[in-house]
């Protein structure tokens, strides 16, 4: 019969006193013998002893209650509290669990990590040493367990200190399958449980022809669980040294992040045909406030010293560029949401970095603010509106403009007869200009003053869904839409400036729309008619397919529209879009634009994804016809990209960009191979960019990036510009 003996029977010799000051002992097995004159306990067979949430199991243990000293042989695993556990095939161990040396000790720690060693000591629950020890995070060969794992570190004492959360080792030894491959007579490491800590991180080995060998060494600052910071002294051979570093701070309402680098020129004669650089550097700041419940406030800071800073010196993923990749933006705001109610107070700064930007012209907005309300429903279902805008943009050598935008509108939807959604609204505009050196069209002359304009309209959309049943599995619809909008001709005067963009983008997604120009500046006037058609077919199980065509009418023909947009006759052209998606393994989507006379396309994207996880394809083709005084060339480019996870534990990716201009070509082509499995990490990643911009050349790169789970990552390249 299995016995159970609760430690701490006066019977078994413990005195009273301890009863009260130590917590108990609970010791279970299949049989118990105790000898009251030496007072010592004997258990055998699945012995099971637990204290203070630790549990020690053995085949057989001899308790000696007068040196309070367990002796523990046969299958022997102590369970810590944190979850590590420590086997054994022979221990001594204090009768609190705390104090230990055995032979043949090997350690699983909560992650997965494990320890061997021919012996060890552990003293106070906290500290334990082991000799000729060997450690890896690895799994062993299911086949041949007997085999070394990928990468392990042997090691003639290692310590590992809990309270510290530290892996300290001597004389140790790397090895990949067995192989050593280096060597270091000290080396330390955080255990498992450490999320972060101060220290160095692994440093980071490439170059360049421009830069020559380039080495990065962070150093991470744990300052306190809110807040750290990482310095990063970078050595380049040709062109001297730079200090980069960032800041991360959360607080109880906001968080802030703040990246930065430096340099100097001046020294190694690096320069361009406008003579030496000097002091280089860049700054990217982020933050969100939140001050209470209706105000929140933030900032978006982008600067470089100049045009090609930040990708020479690879901190390209710290700065954010526009869309076009020419800009950077400076973005500071307090918005406020309270109700229907909304409020925003920006200002904006901008930095070209064309080589033809001037920083005369760019412009400083300063304020922006926004005003926007939306009423409560009447008694017909309508909702009134307030728009209030006011811009003050300038410039230190081209025209300035302040402009006070106000416009109220009341909107209501509702269903007709046979199902038809319409949504009725109606709209009062003005804008008032104040404008100095505005430049005036075609015009030598230029004009400061005010001027303005008022804007009533109205507009009325349409859209009737039809949808059939077949089958219970598919489903079919045809939605027949318009729109007709009513407002009076003109309103673009010279006297008016254009701080939006100079470009108009017409396709599907603004064809109902009562004005297709960005922002504010420029309207859309006069009566017109907008109307389309989308069919589809929508699966049970998720897949579809959709097709739409759409195409704008006006009485008269808008010049305000520059040539090319597609907008600027009676009739506009034709916008399409095709959506194919019969399952997650495949999507074509289809945009087009259709010049109206001959149907030729004016702007084309294909974009194709195939494929599962094992091989996938990924293809996008771009053509945008070129609008008459746009600050933007027509575009023709061709990305593809094909993606494989060859095995388990190998994928690999391929990937190009070509521009098919008529005097473009190939601008850059990537190829990637990683390995990972639940220790390791190995990848390659190889790329040839064609892109040539001042003293950016072309440039050839291969990097390498091992990552030892648990230890750091090594990273090591070439990079060669021509």
């Amino acid at each position: 019969m299995r016995a159970l003996i609760m430690v701490l029977l006066l019977a078994a010799g413990f005195p009273a006193a301890a009863q009260d000051e130590d917590p108990p002992i609970l010791l279970k097995a299949d049989k118990v013998s105790y000898d009251r004159e030496k007072e010592i306990i004997t258990a055998n067979g699945n012995v099971e002893i637990s204290r203070e949430n630790r549990v020690l199991l053995a085949d057989t243990i001899i308790y000696d209650q007068r040196k309070d000293l367990i002796t523990a042989s046969g299958n022997i695993s102590l369970v810590e509290p944190n979850g590590d556990v420590i086997f054994a095939e022979s221990m001594e161990i204090s009768g609190d669990l705390k104090n230990a040396v055995a032979e043949g000790l090997k350690m699983l720690l909560k992650d997965g990590s494990r320890f061997a060693s021919t012996g060890g000591r552990r003293t106070d629950a906290n500290i334990v040493e082991l000799r000729n020890a060997v450690y890896s995070p690895c799994d062993l060969c299911p086949k041949d367990p007997s085999n070394p794992p990928l990468w392990q570190i042997k090691a003639v004492k290692v310590v590992h200190d809990r309270e510290g959360q530290t892996l300290e080792y001597t004389d140790a030894w790397l090895e990949l399958w067995g192989t050593p491959i280096a060597y270091t007579p000290y080396f330390s490491h955080p255990d498992p449980t450490v999320k972060r800590r101060s220290g160095f991180l692994t440093p980071r080995i490439g170059g360049s022809s421009d830069l020559g060998l380039v080495t990065r060494v962070p150093y991470f600052f744990d300052i306190a669980p809110d807040r750290d910071a990482t310095i990063t002294p970078i050595y380049t051979a040709e062109s001297g040294p730079a200090l980069a570093g960032e800041y991360r701070h959360r607080l109880m309402d906001g968080e802030l992040e703040v990246r930065a680098s430096i340099t100097n020129n001046d020294s190694d004669g690096f320069g361009t045909e406008k003579g030496s650089f000097g002091i280089r550097g860049h700054l990217a700041a982020w933050g969100r406030f939140e001050v209470d419940d209706t105000w929140r406030m933030g900032f978006d800071v982008n600067r470089a010293t100049d045009d090609t800073y930040v990708r020479r010196y690879g901190f390209g993923s710290d700065i954010t560029l526009n869309d076009s990749n020419n800009s950077l933006t400076t973005h500071l705001f307090t918005e406020g949401f309270r109700g229907r109610n909304y409020l925003a107070v920006s200002a904006y700064a901008f930095q070209g970095l064309d080589e033809d930007d001037d920083a005369g012209n760019t412009p400083l907005v300063l304020p922006m603010i926004d005003f926007n309300h939306v009423g409560e429903p009447d008694r017909f279902g309508g909702r009134s509106s307030l728009d209030v805008n006011f811009l003050a943009l300038t410039r230190t050598g081209g025209s300035d403009t302040q402009r006070l935008s106000l416009k109220g509108g009341w909107q209501v939807p509702f269903l007709g007869p046979g199902g038809g959604a319409y949504t009725l609204s109606t709209s009062l505009r003005g804008d008032a200009y104040h404008v100095d050196s505005l430049a005036r069209g075609g015009r030598d002359t230029t004009f400061s003053g005010f001027s303005g304009r008022i804007r009533p309209q109205a507009a009325l959309e349409w859209r009737q869904p039809l949808v059939r049943r077949e089958n219970n599995s598919v489903y079919q619809l045809i939605e027949p839409s318009a729109s007709l909008i009513v407002s009076p001709y003109g309103g673009n005067s010279d006297r008016i400036p254009n701080e939006d963009s100079k470009d108009v983008e017409f396709d599907e997604n603004n064809l109902l729309r009562a004005n297709r120009f960005a922002g504010l500046d420029r309207v859309e006037g006069g009566p017109r008619l907008n109307y389309g058609l989308k069919w589809g077919v929508f699966g049970a199980k998720g897949g579809n397919s959709t097709v739409f065509l759409g195409q704008s009418y006006r009485i008269r023909s808008d010049s305000t529209f520059p040539e090319g947009s597609g907008l600027e006759d009676n009739f506009s052209d034709i916008v399409g879009k095709v959506n194919i998606s019969p399952s997650n393994n495949l999507n074509l989507l289809y945009r087009t634009r259709l010049d109206k006379e001959n149907l030729e396309p004016r702007r084309n994207e294909v974009s194709l994804t195939v494929g599962r996880p094992a091989l996938s394809f990924q293809g996008n083709y771009s053509f945008f016809d070129s609008q008459k005084g746009s600050e933007f060339a027509g575009r023709e480019e061709l990305s593809l990209s094909l993606r494989s996870q060859l095995t388990r534990y190998w994928r690999g990716s391929l990937s190009s960009l070509t521009d098919l201009d008529r005097d473009g070509g190939l601008r850059s082509i990537r190829m990637n191979l990683t390995y990972e499995d639940e220790c390791f990490q190995f990848s390659t990643d190889i790329s040839r960019t064609f892109f040539e911009d001042r003293d950016l050349k072309p440039t050839d790169s291969i990097f390498f990036r091992v990552l030892f789970k648990t230890l750091g990552e090594v990273k090591s390249g070439i990079t060669r510009s021509q």
